[in-house]
């Protein structure tokens, strides 16, 4: 079962989703308090199963509305994704990926699992 975990920072407290392997899929920016965490949860819940695919690693890609998950691949050639809500802020962010595939696998298993909870 895919499941959300809230955890303590130094800073504060962030959340990761992880999959039903207990792999982490998404992590969340380091909020100031449980309470805005957990409405980022929300907003993941929200967000993720509606959201299109804007694929940066081609060139002349097509912008998407938001909310959307922004693929991108980073210096190290790694693929990435960041999960974006309908007001355009960063809910969440992926590990990287050495394949394509595997990062849009990533995206489906964010959009499948976070609502699975």
């Amino acid at each position: 079962m895919s499941r959300f975990v809230i955890r303590e920072v130094p800073s504060g407290v962030k959340f990761d989703l992880k999959a039903t392997n207990g792999q982490v899929i998404l992590t969340s920016e380091v909020y100031a308090s449980l309470a805005s965490c957990k409405q980022g949860i929300a907003s993941v819940a929200k967000n993720a199963p509606l959201a299109a695919v804007e694929d940066q690693t081609v060139e002349g890609y097509a912008v998407q509305k938001h909310p959307k998950f922004e693929m991108y691949q980073d210096k190290g050639g790694e693929f990435r994704f960041r999960l974006k809500a309908r007001n355009g802020r960063i809910i969440g962010v992926s590990e990287g990926y050495e394949r394509k595939a595997g990062c849009l696998n990533g995206i489906e298993s964010v959009k499948t699992n976070a609502v699975a909870e």
